[in-house]
């Protein structure tokens, strides 16, 4: 049987060490003295706490802004709770209205169940699968019915989900806002319910989606949940949200050297942050780190400790080895050890540099092979080529256009 929530329980250094932890990286924890009472009964009964996470699969693959909350439930399932991955299949045909200006298109039964595939998945990635509840929330949604959803819906008033900025915004606007999408956060609010949860998870756009869970649980007589935050990370570019329509992300399926190579283009200022949000190293080994940097320590260092940490994550510690190898070779002018192959036939002797450019791919035209050749972005088995006039004749050569663009080319 569970405590009374109006029990006091002892405040002890682990329950202190579970408050550090959870607000490591958070935007908000809100209220702050309620998880605390949470997590030392949690500690003095050895009754974990349910955790909840709500995703929907709007897409079928995740980038590693979306594993920001991922880490933080990793965190709280390593301190022994009970973490739930949520995949909101009904919610999902309804479409979430947060930060948008206009109507969300819903999903199609057939597009949530493609994407939903492949959801966890990725999540596993980063959860531990064994210790992770997973639930789909169709489970309580299409049994509540009609009258369930007027009952449901009764407990909220248009005033105060007006109060949403989305939804003030666009009627301010004077830009449509359709009767269903009221029903939204109304829906992940009943989640809370149906799953009795004690802490929930998401960005900050989803604030209003997480308090409204609060007021749902105390409606229908439970503890309420309390809610935690996390910042939306920025992209490569260090300015913008991490998105795919912004091209400033990382997919975690991504190959491990591509996926290396981009951690390590990111600002150095902007690394830090990243650690604090993507890292499971502590915050200690991070200070100790960020401090030998300030020292003198190249930061570059530092940067490769996170590339290889998420690259391990997300492939194995030995791809990340050897992406680290390919990007030393490629910043060296060195050859990977895997690039594609070609074979030409010369019909007509040796075969100009800016041609063979083109006829491999490297280059749209000759033209721009010329124009790749004056920049001095173009090399043949690693050294420099200065000479537009260069001809090749047969034999098997490594073409190079910048630091990343290779072709094994045999000309026969």
């Amino acid at each position: 049987m569970q405590a009374s929530p109006s029990a006091q329980f002892p405040v002890t250094d682990r329950v202190r060490e579970s408050l550090a932890v959870t607000l490591r990286g958070c935007e908000e924890l809100i209220p702050q003295d309620e998880w605390v009472k949470k997590l030392a009964r949690a500690e003095a009964t050895g009754t974990p706490l349910r955790i909840k996470l709500g995703l929907d699969p709007t897409a079928p693959d995740i980038h590693i802004g979306h594993t920001v909350v991922l880490n933080k439930m990793r965190q709280l399932q390593d301190l022994g709770h009970q973490v739930i991955f949520l995949i909101g299949d009904f919610t999902s045909l309804i479409g979430d209205p947060s930060g948008r200006n206009n109507t969300r298109p819903p999903l199609t039964p057939e597009q949530i169940k493609v994407n939903a595939e492949t959801y966890y998945k990725q999540a596993s990635l980063v959860l531990d699968p064994a210790r992770t509840e997973i639930r789909y929330n169709s489970e309580w949604s299409l049994p509540l019915g009609s009258m369930g959803m007027i009952q449901l819906a009764a407990k909220y008033t248009v005033a105060r989900m007006m109060e949403r900025n989305d939804f003030y915004d666009r009627f301010k606007a004077g830009t449509p806002i359709s009767v269903h999408e009221f029903l939204y956060p109304l829906m992940q609010g009943y989640d809370s319910v149906a799953l009795k949860s004690d802490l929930e998870l998401g960005g900050t756009d989803q604030k209003f989606n997480l308090l409204m869970g609060r007021t749902l649980q105390a409606e229908y007589g439970q503890e309420p949940q309390c809610i935690l935050t996390m910042p939306l990370l920025e992209g490569l570019d260090g300015v913008d949200k991490m998105s795919k329509s912004k091209n400033n992300y990382i997919a975690i399926t991504e190959d491990a050297n591509t996926m290396f190579a981009k951690v390590l283009s990111i600002s150095d200022e902007l690394m830090w942050r990243w650690y604090t949000l993507l890292s499971f190293s502590s915050l200690a080994v991070i200070e100790v780190l960020k401090k030998e940097v300030a020292q003198g320590r190249n930061p570059k260092d530092a940067k490769v400790l996170l590339a290889k940490e998420i690259t391990t994550r997300f492939h194995s510690a030995a791809a990340a080895e050897a992406a680290e190898q390919d990007f030393i070779n490629r910043s060296r002018g060195g050859i990977p050890d895997e690039i594609p192959e070609q074979t030409l036939q010369l019909d007509a002797g040796p075969m100009g540099i800016a041609a063979l450019l083109k006829a491999s791919g490297l280059a749209a035209s000759s033209g721009e092979g010329n124009r790749l050749i004056d920049g001095g972005g173009v090399r043949v088995d690693g050294a420099v080529v200065s000479d537009k006039g260069l001809k090749l004749p047969a034999g098997t050569y490594v073409l190079q256009v910048g630091k990343r663009k290779f072709v094994k080319l045999t000309l026969a």
